[in-house]
């Protein structure tokens, strides 16, 4: 069986640590935690003189985290430095672990990643989501994610907390998904439909993707606009390092902001969404292909194969892309465009004539379109790693679960 644990708000999450000797204590604590996953092995000297506190006090921080498992000594540093070797710390590669999920129109997928940041479980199952009630879908993920539980479990990992990446908006309760119209969900409470478990949290899958750019990107900026699709599209804002929710946590659907107004009825309600232009099954209905399990690699083997209806498809596809990012991108003035998800797998066909609109239509120099390494992995990766945050940010709140 699985490490039984109360669903409670995940650690880390929503809450400011008080300005207490105990919160104090608290913001230490994660200070080390932080240093020693970015920069360790470091020895306890190493990590006094990265934040600024004095080795006993160090000492004592980091002799807590090992009892709590959250830290593990490897031995003495390597040879070679002045003076008397100190023990290597680093953050353990047991105990805590984030479970990441991910709800797609087409699959079920859940993960966990432990303190490190490796991938050491993981399941998908390939399945229609559309029109199909939750309770059904949120049973067969519910067995995905016991699948992962026991096999992270007997690598000695337990689950720290659950982060499920949905294709809608999902409220500020962060569990309650308003509405996801490929899926054809509406005010659904997920929590009431997992089973009891780690404590959860709901987000979309924009959010995610765009968290772990931030996260596991290389040279990521901190101000940048994340695009992901499937066969909706979604965005997601970060400035300063910090996602941007809006005011009911609604903000990034890129998907449902009109290219032309007049154009075809989206799922939405509205008319002419970048959703029916860019969106995958879009792009396949306008190259004269039926849509099947793998929607991205058809329509890029048939570009490279020089298929002259697929790449006019996915030219027109990058310019709807592009009049639809002109808004974002002249409002919030980013960093950088990443394009994301399935997108990216299409970025050669996408690119050119997106970043040509985008260029056109935007005031003062051309904003960087980029693409991401993580493609299609970006939501369920940054799911899973946000709970490994949580970990990092209050590693005091999980030390008490132990």
């Amino acid at each position: 069986m699985s490490a039984p644990l109360h669903r409670t708000r995940p650690a880390g999450q929503g809450r400011a640590l008080p300005d207490t000797q105990q919160g104090m204590r608290r913001r230490n604590l994660s200070r080390v935690m932080h240093t020693v996953g970015a920069e360790g092995p470091l020895s306890r000297a190493a990590v006094a003189s990265r934040i600024g506190l004095t080795r006993a006090a160090v000492s004592t921080l980091v002799d807590e985290l090992i009892r709590s498992g959250l830290l593990e000594e490897l031995g003495p540093e390597r040879p070679g430095r002045v003076g008397r070797p100190g023990s290597a710390l680093a953050v353990s590669g047991n105990g805590p672990a984030g479970i990441g999920a991910e709800v797609g129109v087409d699959h079920l997928a859940v993960c966990a990643v432990d303190l490190r940041g490796r991938v050491r479980a993981r399941a998908v199952r390939h399945v229609p989501n559309r029109d199909r009630s939750p309770e059904p879908v949120l049973g067969e993920l519910t067995a995905l994610i016991h699948r992962v539980l026991a096999e992270a479990e007997g690598e000695g990992l337990w689950p720290a907390g659950l982060a499920v990446a949905v294709p809608g908006l999902v409220a500020r309760d962060a569990r309650t998904v308003v509405r996801a119209p490929n899926l054809g969900w509406l005010d659904t409470d997920l929590g009431g439909l997992l089973p009891p478990g780690p404590p959860l949290t709901v987000a979309n899958e924009a959010n995610f993707g765009a968290l772990a750019e931030l996260w596991l990107g290389e040279e990521t900026p901190r101000d940048f606009l994340h695009v992901s699709a499937e066969i909706g599209i979604g965005a997601a804002v970060v400035v300063d390092g910090r996602l941007l929710h809006g005011n009911r946590g609604f903000a990034g659907e890129l998907g449902h902001v009109p290219v032309w107004p007049d154009g075809p009825a989206c799922a939405c309600g509205g008319r002419g969404c970048l959703e029916q232009y860019a969106g995958e099954e879009a792009v396949l209905r306008a190259a004269g292909l039926e849509p099947g399990e793998d929607r991205v690699g058809l329509l890029a083997g048939r570009a490279e194969q020089g298929d002259a209806e697929v790449r006019r498809a996915l030219h027109d596809a990058g310019t709807a892309l592009g009049i639809a990012l002109t808004g974002a991108v002249n409002l919030l003035d980013p960093q950088s465009v990443v394009l994301g998800g399935a997108l990216s797998g299409l970025a050669p066909w996408l690119l050119p004539s997106l970043r040509s609109e985008l260029a056109r239509r935007t005031t003062g120099p051309a904003c960087p379109v980029t693409v991401s390494a993580l493609g299609p992995e970006g939501p369920l990766l940054g799911a899973a790693h946000s709970v490994v945050r949580g970990v990092l940010d209050d590693p005091a709140a999980v030390a008490g679960r132990v």
